[in-house]
């Protein structure tokens, strides 16, 4: 039976993974309801004025749309004829929400000095809603399980504290958070006997874009030099940044390396 499955998965072009204990079984129809309902929370963002009001800004959010709609539609057909069931694996990881948590409060304090990040809080929640669908499609084009959790946060936040594309070029953003996404999927290798991604899912897409708009002349389509001036206007804002990043990194190991670090930049300041 095992053997029957892989063989369909490979017609399907899918990669069979191995499904989780915790993992719910769902028919393709029910599956696709979670990208399904994340395409329509991402379609109810163009009710909003500043959206909606905005012409080239509400046509990124509708290609989005299209283009998830799209996918949905052409993976139900594909899942169905190859028999397929999908997997639903809640998956909760520490790293993910203590990142989470970390990036709030950095938004939070950096937005109390630049209001423009509250004014842009409904894009990121968009560009959240946009990422959760569009990495629920990935996974099950490409395997039959999808992990659910808080994987989308870290790499939305840590995205958005270094570029923003301008409402005029907002489908930019969407992209970036595309390719971040591809690059998790698509170039991975085999650590330690497992199958990991190489690049940051964040850090990929920012270096890929930034060397773009860098080697075109076009930062100004995004708002990368006000994020980069204005986010040094809260006092101390890199001692907050320390603080809040404390705790994952005790989670994991690695705090002591980070205290012997920021100690020795701290005397050699002094010296």
């Amino acid at each position: 039976m095992a053997q029957v499955k892989q063989r369909t998965a490979r017609k399907a072009g899918t990669t069979p993974r191995p499904a989780s204990a915790l993992g719910t079984r769902l028919s393709p129809g029910r599956a696709l309801a979670l990208p399904l309902a994340f395409t329509l929370l991402l379609l109810a963002f163009t009710t909003i004025p500043a959206v909606h009001q905005h012409w080239r800004l509400l046509w990124s959010f509708l290609g989005a749309v299209g283009a998830l709609l799209l996918w949905t539609g052409v993976l139900l057909v594909t899942a169905r004829r190859a028999g397929r069931t999908l997997v639903l694996e809640p998956t909760i990881r520490a790293q993910h929400y203590l990142q989470a948590c970390a990036h709030t409060a950095i938004y939070v304090y950096w937005g109390a000095y630049w209001h423009q990040v509250y004014d842009a809080a409904y894009l990121i929640a968009a560009q959240m809603v946009f990422a959760y669908a569009f990495g629920s499609l990935l996974s099950w084009s490409r395997s039959d399980s999808y992990a659910l959790g808080f994987g989308p946060f870290p790499i939305i936040f840590s995205t958005n504290l270094f570029l923003w594309f301008k409402p005029d070029w907002f489908y930019l953003q969407f992209l970036m958070i595309a390719v971040g996404f591809l690059a998790k999927e698509l170039i991975r290798w085999n650590k330690g006997g497992r199958m990991a991604h190489v690049f940051n899912p964040s850090s990929f897409p920012l270096s890929v874009f930034s060397l773009a708009l860098l080697l075109t002349g076009s930062t100004h389509l995004t708002w990368g030099q006000e994020i980069a001036t204005t986010q040094i206007l809260p006092p101390h804002i890199y001692l907050l940044i320390f603080l809040v990043a404390l705790p994952g990194q005790f989670l994991f190991g690695v705090a002591s390396m980070t205290l012997a670090a920021v100690a020795t930049t701290a005397l050699w300041g002094l010296a």
